[in-house]
């Protein structure tokens, strides 16, 4: 439940703090050209009864605009005077044009007000990558510096991949570290250079494989070779009652013989999957039996032990993580050099969402994608403000593109119209846009229900 709080908060911060200024961006621009503001509104603020939603609201004397706070947190808005949107005011639309209306300002400085959300989203984000390199510096596990190598799946050992291997370079570039960006880049490339047996060697790819599929399959395409060695065992956990201690070896599980903690967690999904499947009594707890061969390092003679698991799959050990293995590169930032390095790595980013987006449009892609919960997830269980931050700027990069998509009823759909008003010098008629608008939330609800259906399908275990 704590780490539930935590994650919870880390997000509500996040997403108040990113709709906040994304509507600032609009508010700033429509200010900056004389447009009235008739509610800047943090959250949504539908009536219930004879409420009118708002938790709390406040008009500054002499101020056309209110503030308030709604009771649904699913986004904010700025309702702009003289302009058809999610509020679909059409009351006042049929009154009369105004000077200081949205509908009576050229053309490109209603396109300003209507990129000023994503505009803020974007430099807010490359602001923070900046500040992160400033004050925390870049710290990574070099590839190269992955001694002990890489765990290949069957499809990766297909096209010549070992076990052992140490990734160094594709025909695209050097690895920086493991991460996504590794992925795409050997889903793309025609060649790979890596060490092996202290040698390197260069094997050829197809260049066309399927990116998702390398992420989602289990076990994935490549690994860190994590050793099976106990770095710590909990407290009255299943792990300790069968008898393991920190520094021992797992060596084997159901009298096969495990090479790394890799292979152990294979096996445990091996059983995952069996549990998932069993029709019987017997076959469930055939599933959730695993005897387990281990020994403490540096010891030849090892016992066996039978561990009964729980539906969690979980003994209760740790293993040292990838950083706890390996020597750890620090670059530092000092002010200026922070934003050349923020920007690039805020583009590359952008540049990794952008082109990994196609896969959304695949049934496997359509799976992967998550509502709140999912997104709620990415923070750390414990408050962390570097990653707090880092993921931060991450969803401000996702909202400013995603509102920048020509789809009616975000910014983009708004762009695409007034582009259209630009080159043709006709407006679209208010019915068109109404009928727009109707369309857009459409398409957004049916998106918010499937990614938030996932969610719930995965928290119950059915995907």
């Amino acid at each position: 439940m704590e780490i539930f709080l935590i994650r919870l908060l880390q997000f509500l911060l996040a997403i108040s703090l990113l709709v906040l200024l994304h509507e600032g961006g609009h508010f700033f621009f429509a200010k900056l050209f004389g447009v009235r503001v008739d509610k800047f509104y943090m959250f949504f603020d539908p009536s219930i009864g004879k409420w009118d939603g708002s938790i709390f609201k406040f008009k500054p004397k002499g101020s056309h605009t209110q503030y308030g706070m709604g009771w649904l947190p699913l986004g904010g808005y700025c309702k702009i005077a003289g302009m058809i949107d999610e509020s679909f005011d059409t009351e006042q639309m049929a009154q009369p044009m105004q000077q200081w209306e949205f509908r009576a300002k050229p053309a490109w400085q209603r396109l300003l007000i209507m990129i000023g959300g994503v505009t803020v989203n974007f430099l807010l984000a490359l602001l923070i990558y900046s500040m992160c390199l400033f004050h925390w510096g870049d710290d990574y596990v070099a590839a190269k510096d992955m001694t002990l190598g890489m765990k290949f799946n069957s499809e990766a050992k297909a096209l010549g991949f070992e076990d052992g291997d140490i990734l160094l370079a594709t025909d695209r570039g050097e690895f920086k570290d493991f991460s996504a960006d590794m992925y795409r880049d050997l889903s793309r490339a025609k060649s790979v250079t890596l060490l092996r047996d202290g040698k390197e060697t260069t094997l050829t790819l197809p260049g066309d494989l399927d990116y998702l599929n390398m992420l989602k399959s289990q076990p994935q395409f490549v690994r860190p070779l994590i050793p099976a060695k106990i770095d710590s065992v909990l407290p009255q956990s299943i792990a300790e009652g069968i008898g393991l201690k920190a520094g021992d070896v797992i060596k084997g599980v159901d009298g096969k013989d495990v090479d790394s903690y890799n292979e152990f967690i294979n096996e445990l999904g091996r059983h995952q999957d069996m549990l998932s499947q069993a029709s019987t009594a017997a076959d469930s707890t055939e599933a959730m039996t695993l005897q387990v061969a281990f020994c403490h390092d540096g010891d030849t003679v090892c016992q066996t032990a039978t561990a009964k698991l729980d539906e969690n799959m979980q003994l209760g050990f740790m293993v040292k993580s990838v950083a706890g293995i390996y020597d750890t590169t620090h670059v530092p930032y000092g002010f200026f050099e922070s934003f050349p390095a923020g920007i690039k790595y805020g583009c590359n980013v952008l540049s990794g969402y952008v082109r990994d987006l196609k896969y959304v449009f695949t049934a496997e892609g359509a799976k992967s994608l998550g509502g709140f919960g999912a997104i709620g997830s990415l923070f750390p269980p414990m408050w962390d403000w570097h990653m707090f931050w880092l993921m931060t700027a991450f969803l401000s990069i996702i909202l400013a593109f995603m509102n920048i998509l020509p789809i009616p009823a975000l910014d983009g759909g708004h762009v695409l119209f007034l582009i259209y008003e630009m080159i043709t010098g006709r407006q679209p008629s208010e019915k068109f846009m109404i009928a727009a608008e109707y369309v857009g939330m459409g398409i957004l609800i049916l998106l918010m229900v499937v990614a938030n259906l996932n969610d719930i399908l995965r928290w119950i275990g059915v995907m």
